[in-house]
């Protein structure tokens, strides 16, 4: 037996809620898109009036940031229409592949950079030229990484979103790697020119580790692992009057929209009214503790003794 509600209202509701944060994920993604084009804008074009490339490599990093923001708008824009008859669980997951075309991105991005880095180190690119205007786009352009990727994070956690906490990942790594290419900057303006390529090289493998660690939480998702604490959910069923015993949780999706499943035990006598009051009620408490539920679906047991 399945206990749900079916009021038009709540669902009604969870519509309008569901809709109100793929709006704010998109505006997030709307001015990070904007920040990050004029970082890269302003990194390869001093980067190649310069012969830098480990500044060109930064900016190339930017770049995939900005054709990431793109991906992952595309991505909001089909995760935020309602289910229908073929997609009865709705289309969260498209979020979910955004995230993982960020990550196939980062790949494409990290051996590019690496094997341009190569090329310099073996003597094939032209001297790095460091000058004052050097330091000015590099310290400007960190600084405006460091604000998107703190703000970011936050409106990720927030609004419990794969995609934009996929691209803060990706915007840190352009923090640590605008330090080390003003690192390599001052090696270079040092005396050691193959500092550049050195830096460079590091880029990449900095892009290659956030495209796996990307990867890597885009593939709990698609492979349905277990979002919620299940003991978790079970305290919160038990507080519920006329529950007498809670098992077999499971919970699967994007980490801003769950399913659960479960089964509850009440008294043996309960009617089926009474029952279905009980499931709803369980439902509502669980959705309250975690709001990134988007459906709770109840099988109802008797109890017949058992806790």
């Amino acid at each position: 037996m399945k206990g749900r509600p079916d009021s038009t209202a709540d669902s009604t509701a969870s519509i309008s809620a569901a809709d109100r944060r793929y709006r704010a994920i998109r505006r997030v993604l709307w001015l990070v898109l904007f920040l990050n084009l004029s970082v890269a804008a302003a990194k390869i074009v001093y980067g190649w009036l310069s012969n830098s490339a480990a500044m060109q490599a930064d900016g190339v990093h930017s770049l995939v940031d900005g054709t990431s923001n793109v991906i992952a708008l595309v991505g909001i824009m089909l995760a935020s229409r309602p289910a229908d008859r073929s997609h009865p669980y709705g289309h969260g997951k498209f979020e979910t592949f955004a995230a993982a075309g960020i990550a196939a991105m980062l790949f494409v991005a990290g051996y590019s950079i690496g094997r341009e880095a190569v090329e310099h180190l073996l003597g094939r690119g032209e001297p790095t030229r460091v000058d004052v205007a050097s330091f000015v786009v590099m310290g400007v352009t960190l600084c405006v990484n460091a604000f998107v990727a703190t703000w970011e994070s936050r409106a990720g956690k927030r609004l419990c979103s794969e995609v934009l906490r996929a691209d803060a990942r990706h915007t840190l790594s352009d923090v640590l790697v605008s330090i080390g290419v003003i690192v390599s900057l001052i090696a270079v303006r040092l005396g050691w020119q193959q500092a550049d390529g050195v830096v460079a090289l590091a880029v990449a493998l900095v892009i290659l580790y956030t495209a796996f660690t990307v990867l890597r939480r885009v593939g709990r998702t698609l492979a349905d692992a277990s979002r919620l604490d299940a003991d978790g959910l079970v305290r919160v069923a038990l507080e519920v009057p006329g529950v007498e015993g809670c098992h077999k949780v499971r919970t699967r999706g994007p980490e801003g929209s769950v399913y659960v499943d479960l089964h509850l035990l009440v008294a043996s006598d309960a009617s089926v009214e009474r029952s279905h009051h009980v499931a709803h009620e369980v439902e509502a408490r669980l959705r309250e503790a975690h709001p990134e539920i988007t459906d709770v679906v109840v099988h109802v047991e008797p109890s017949n003794g058992r806790a």
